[in-house]
């Protein structure tokens, strides 16, 4: 179906010889499910829907780098405020341990967690999942373009003392969950709707062993794909590899050949240069900006854990390329992107050198670059047409001199009114049109309370906020 946005109060448009991001004002903007086909002051053609522009900020679609579909809400309520307080707070700890999470409940809190990214103008997400019934169905009905990314790994970590990481090896599981999550690629990248695509991802640096990591690494390569795992994403799990490997995490990812111009480490945080460690060394993020390497940068977790990437801009200064998901609940990628500007200021102090323009293009061009489409990120005729309309009319967004920096810093998803994926309308009005919002939340309600159930002592490992009276 052929759709017109006219006469747009804003559209940020990409200007394909500064190869950035412009404000346009009083555009049209027609597009269908081939793409985008004209983006001009005036356009005489007409449309089967037809979108009233004036009052509206019109955006391209965001890219979420990296986020956990069908796990983290499910967490809601138990994980803001408590971790392991021997390791910096972080998720190791018994709770994660003992809140088992079934196969019919991360379908449950994927479907409710599609809805929010959705909600919240978000049309691509890079989904990093252990495999689960009617993953790709799952996706491909909410609308929304995925990468794909099943996660395997060697070992699964557990805590028992608290103060160090503990893991139990399975190196033969690791590899047919290798061999099944390829797979699992295979069906994304031909899937029929055209939105699916596909990423080897390895979980964890210190969860697979050499073998397991440089076979990745060479998959990507061979099958054209990019790659991720998360690295250097926690104070316990940089110690523990320095004492396992005498390097940090990424020089022993360096090491095996893993770090290129196709390969993302997840979060990144804990680089030798981050002033809480004091270690003697300055090499990871020479070594990130030489060999390419980007970043999924996800500010909240680490800033509930106490924690946070020192600095964004550092980051940026080298080249490296960067990318923002949400990780975590909620999924909410505009909140992410103030979090990181916010957080990236107190980390720099005065040598702070991130602007809003640059995360911007975090969640767009960036992104899509880092990804390796050309197609997506941007405005542009020829381009997919994965198009967010913000409602410059809702409160939040008042008083509006520039349109970005009140959405980013004051509207956030409240003003997200319509967004389309591949010119198809999946957000209308600020519904979902494609997931029964209101459904999907009850069902995780449900689906955490018979979790919840089977958890001993649950109110030691996660207090509630009030004491309960009768």
């Amino acid at each position: 179906m052929k759709t017109k946005i006219e006469q747009a109060e804003y559209v940020v448009a990409w200007n394909a010889e500064t190869r950035s991001h412009e404000y346009r004002r009083n555009q049209d903007i027609i597009f269908d499910e081939r793409g985008i086909i004209a983006i001009a002051p005036h356009i005489s053609d007409g449309a089967e829907l037809l979108i009233d522009g004036r009052h509206r900020l019109v955006i391209p679609g965001l890219i979420n780098i990296h986020c956990h579909p069908s796990i983290q809400s499910l967490y809601r309520g138990y994980t803001e405020e408590f971790g392991n307080p021997r390791l910096f707070n972080s998720g190791r700890d018994p709770f994660r341990q003992e809140f088992v999470i079934t196969e019919e409940a991360q379908q449950v809190a994927a479907q409710f967690t599609l809805a929010e990214l959705i909600a919240g103008g978000v049309t691509t997400i890079v989904d990093l999942s252990h495999s689960y019934p009617d993953w790709l169905r799952i996706l491909a009905d909410s609308g929304i373009r995925a990468c794909v990314a099943p996660m395997f790994r060697s070992a699964r970590w557990y805590a028992e003392t608290g103060h160090e990481t503990l893991y139990e090896w399975n190196i033969e599981k690791g590899e047919l969950d290798f061999e099944e999550a390829k797979l699992i690629m295979e069906d994304a990248d031909r899937h029929p709707s055209e939105r699916l695509f596909s990423m080897v991802a390895p979980a964890q640096v210190d969860t697979c062993t050499e073998d397991l990591l440089r076979e990745s690494a060479q998959y990507a390569l061979d099958t054209n794909r990019r790659l991720h795992v998360h690295a250097s994403q926690s104070y316990a799990e940089f110690q523990g590899m320095v004492r396992r490997h005498n390097c940090t995490p990424i020089e022993w990812l360096h090491s095996l050949g893993f770090l290129s111009d196709r390969t993302i480490l997840g979060h990144a945080v804990f680089s030798d240069e981050h002033p809480w460690l004091h270690w003697p060394t300055r090499n990871d993020l020479n070594l990130l900006a030489t060999t390419k390497t980007s970043v999924a940068h996800c500010p909240t977790p680490f800033a509930r854990d106490g924690t946070l990437l020192h600095d964004i801009g550092s980051y940026r200064r080298r080249n490296i390329p960067i990318g923002i998901g949400t990780d975590t609940h909620p999924h909410n990628l505009l909140e992410e992107m103030r979090w990181a500007e916010i957080l990236g200021r107190v980390a720099a102090g005065p040598q702070h050198t991130y602007d809003t323009a640059q995360l911007f293009r975090a969640v767009t061009s960036d992104a899509a670059e880092i990804l390796g489409r050309k197609d997506i990120g941007r405005l542009e005729k020829g381009v997919q047409a994965d198009v967010v309309v913000i409602d410059l009319n809702h409160p939040s967004m008042a008083p509006v001199s520039d349109p970005i920096r009140s959405l980013i810093y004051s509207g956030a998803d409240r003003a997200v009114e319509h967004v389309f994926v591949q010119g198809n309308m999946v957000c209308s009005d600020h519904r979902v049109t494609t997931i029964d919002r209101d459904a999907a939340a009850r069902a995780i309600t449900r689906a955490q309370s018979e979790i919840r159930a089977d958890v001993q002592d649950l109110d030691k490992l996660t207090p509630p906020t009030f004491s309960f009276t009768s």
